[in-house]
């Protein structure tokens, strides 16, 4: 009897015990709760965060995430319109904002994410499609960085780009938002993580890339050989310019030289004959000193000049 009333006991407290962790359930601050009745949505979802009650054994508690959360596309191999095929991965950010309809068409992340992939993949393609390669790769429309005029010419040479990688991201983002409304997910951001050109591609496009520099590096060296002959001619044009002002004034001075030369010569000839005799003197000293020295030996006749002042005969 008394085994029996334990058993019984125990038994009932594990009724007790299965009944009230089946009545009771607990919704996180990061998770709201879609309750169902044999498979089907009953109520309102549940976001409050707490504990809560339901019907035990009969109604099932279905967790969805509240937080914001990552979708990593996969890296797709698409055409633009150009003909040019580039190796595409793409990232977004999404949320559960309509848990109802995201549980009824959905059920869980795994399939989410499924579907996220269909339409965002298909977008990302359909977008890459409609644009050349150039438009996909850059995003400067309307940008004015240039600060020099190197920086000038650099992007002179660049294609003038129409929409941009921002605008095209934009596009994608806006175009899938809207599909996957109907879902009850609100798409947040979408993003071109990275843009490869295919291995197949990617020489041809990188010798293009070189033979573009080099054109522009030519074109820089031709143009400083211009302006350094410019330069040069000016320089040797006003080197020649100096020199022909300074012949001129060497001309002036040895012109004046010679005059005063000539205007002393005549005044030492005109003179008085002491001073014509006092300055041929001199000068046949200024001749002795230039042709005479310790090594010289001078022949000269008796009735020389230059022999009378030696022999002191006058």
């Amino acid at each position: 009897m008394k085994r029996f009333l334990v058993f019984l006991i125990a038994l009932l407290g594990l009724v007790v015990l299965l009944f009230v962790t089946g009545t009771i359930y607990t919704v996180r601050e990061d998770q709201q709760v879609i309750l169902t009745q044999f498979g089907k949505p009953v109520g309102e979802p549940v976001d409050e965060a707490g504990l809560h009650f339901k019907i035990p054994f009969v109604v099932k508690v279905n967790v969805i995430e509240k937080r914001v959360l990552a979708w990593d596309g996969v890296s797709s191999q698409m055409p633009t319109r150009d003909k040019t095929y580039i190796q595409v991965d793409t990232f977004a950010r999404w949320k559960i904002s309509d848990p109802l309809a995201y549980f009824q068409k959905l059920r869980d992340e795994r399939t989410a994410l499924s579907r996220l992939d269909d339409i965002l993949g298909s977008e990302t393609r359909n977008a890459v499609a409609r644009h050349d390669l150039i438009e996909v790769v850059r995003s400067t429309k309307g940008r004015k960085p240039v600060t020099t005029e190197v920086q000038a010419e650099q992007e002179g040479d660049f294609e003038e780009i129409k929409v941009g990688r921002r605008a095209i991201e934009k596009s994608v983002f806006e175009t899938a938002r809207a599909k996957l409304e109907d879902f009850g997910i609100t798409l947040l951001d979408l993003r071109f993580k990275r843009i490869n050109y295919n291995n197949e591609v990617a020489p041809q496009i990188y010798q293009r890339m070189i033979s573009e520099r080099q054109q522009i590096a030519e074109r820089f060296r031709s143009e400083g050989a211009g302006e350094a002959a410019r330069i040069k001619g000016t320089m040797e044009r006003e080197v020649k310019k100096i020199e022909s002002e300074a012949y001129r004034e060497v001309q002036s001075i040895l012109g004046e030289a010679d005059a005063e030369s000539t205007r002393v010569y005549a005044e030492a000839y005109g003179g008085t004959p002491e001073r014509e005799s006092f300055y041929q003197f001199l000068k046949t000293l200024e001749s002795y000193d230039q042709i005479l020295d310790d090594k010289t030996t001078v022949i000269l006749s008796t009735d020389s000049e230059l022999f009378k002042l030696l022999n002191g005969s006058e």
